[in-house]
């Protein structure tokens, strides 16, 4: 219990504000089809928007625009993204979109609509975002010592979840796996009977699944280590370390 308080108060202390995506502004005026193309072979994609937290952050990118119209990776294909993820997050304004319009199958942030979403003429040359995606999953099967080997050696570590929008991507990813649970950089200490992330953060924000992290782990010679479930709710599980999964990899230094 003692463990439990003074992990939350260092929570409380702590807090920090990490992202695994990056966005960069292109100041080039493109087709949105060249735009794409031009971000998937750069970056990762035109930029997807998931919530108000990453809109704000397209918003602050668009400003530097040299034109009032940048886009980004949403069309209409009954209005899906680039990337194909499957954020139902949407910024238009109340008389947006104009599907019937099949000519303006594309959005664009509108800097004089204070960055509300635009539908435009896909062929209309425009300044555009993309962002990149510093996750990667490795669909081979190893046992969690070996996925931080391997991440360490070819990236930089086991992904660390810090927030809900670093949770976001981790389930995008995790979709992909061809096993049922995926490795995260998370394990357990027996000595300070406590979970931590291999950033060398505690556990702040949580996503366990019902019946996982029960507080009473099994202390045997196999250490317990956390996993997301690659479907369904895609939540945290405790598993033993010696299991062959899939895993996430990042890119980028904390």
């Amino acid at each position: 219990m003692k463990a439990m308080i003074n992990q939350t108060l260092l929570c409380v202390m702590t807090k920090t504000r990490q992202t695994v995506l990056d966005t960069y502004l292109i100041n080039e005026t493109k087709s949105w089809r060249v735009a794409q193309s031009y971000c998937r072979e750069h970056y990762t994609d035109l930029a997807s928007v998931r919530n108000q937290t990453e809109n704000e952050e397209i918003w602050k990118s668009a400003t530097h625009s040299i034109t009032g119209v940048v886009w980004i990776g949403l069309f209409n294909d009954s209005w899906t993204w680039s990337d194909q993820s499957n954020s139902s997050f949407r910024n238009w304004p109340s008389n947006q979109p104009f599907s019937q319009d099949w000519q303006q199958n594309c959005a664009a942030v509108s800097m004089t609509d204070q960055g509300l979403w635009r539908d435009v003429n896909c062929e209309t040359k425009n300044p555009f975002i993309c962002h990149e995606n510093k996750l990667i999953l490795i669909n081979q099967n190893l046992a969690w010592r070996e996925a931080l080997r391997y991440c360490r050696v070819n990236h930089v570590d086991l992904v660390s979840v810090h927030s809900e929008e670093i949770q976001l991507w981790v389930k995008e990813v995790a979709q992909k796996a061809s096993t049922e649970h995926v490795w995260l950089g998370l394990r357990h200490t027996c000595t300070l009977s406590l979970w931590f992330w291999l950033s060398g953060e505690f556990i702040c924000y949580q996503n366990w699944a019902p019946g996982s992290r029960t507080g009473g782990e099994d202390c045997s010679s196999l250490e317990r280590t956390g996993a997301v479930q690659s479907r369904g709710g895609q939540q945290w599980v405790s598993l033993p370390e010696d299991q062959k999964l899939n895993f996430i990899c990042t890119t980028y230094e904390d």
